[in-house]
């Protein structure tokens, strides 16, 4: 699979997942996902992925501080509606990182490593996702806001061409690059900024 070059550069989100250890499909439990796994999973990159990762990243960040988090022992609640806008493709992010899923996950393995009903959507939560501790209940928000990162004007134009059939190469092109410009902003150039992702405890 070839990638943007920025892809290897984005730090990545490593997870304990005991069900993993257990049966032997990773000898410690450890797995570590990047950019490029959850870009295989929506089978596209864009501004809505990247945001799906760096809220998972904090989030996760935060609730486990210097310890390894749980995989599938995280909860994760949606504001949004499943199957209105973008709110089942940030869910599917957070269900391949954390193991949550509503009703259609593992069901366990002598009582243990239950992964459905940990992923909810229509929650009453300040932001576009909510995660949290199943064994001790700590918890945190996240609001995202990629509208503080612009992009290249020329892009709505290139895309409105692209998709009747009346771009040339060259259009084709810039609008690739346009576009992965600034999904780049958003995972490596605005990493830091406070403005991109608001996390409440």
């Amino acid at each position: 699979m070839s990638t943007p070059l920025f892809f290897q550069s984005v730090s990545t989100i490593t997870m304990y997942d005991p069900l993993s250890e257990v049966l032997g499909a990773s000898h410690d439990g450890m797995i570590t996902y990047g950019y490029t796994d959850v870009v295989k999973l929506a089978g596209h990159s864009c501004p809505t992925v990247a945001g799906a990762y760096l809220m998972l990243q904090k989030g996760l960040r935060a609730l486990y501080e210097d310890k390894t988090p749980v995989r599938g022992e995280v909860k994760v609640f949606m504001k949004g509606k499943l199957g209105e806008g973008v709110v089942g493709v940030m869910a599917n992010v957070a269900s391949l990182i954390t193991g949550a899923t509503d009703t259609s996950g593992f069901h366990g393995l002598g009582g243990k490593f239950d992964r459905r009903h940990l992923l909810s959507y229509e929650e009453d939560i300040d932001g576009e996702m909510g995660l949290e501790r199943v064994d001790n209940g700590a918890r945190v928000t996240l609001s995202y806001h990629p509208e503080i990162v612009n992009s290249d004007p020329k892009m709505q134009v290139w895309l409105g061409m692209i998709m009747s059939n009346k771009a040339d190469f060259e259009i084709k092109q810039a609008f690739k690059s346009a576009w992965q410009d600034r999904v780049k902003k958003i995972l490596i150039d605005n990493i830091d900024n406070p403005d991109l992702i608001i996390l409440t405890q």
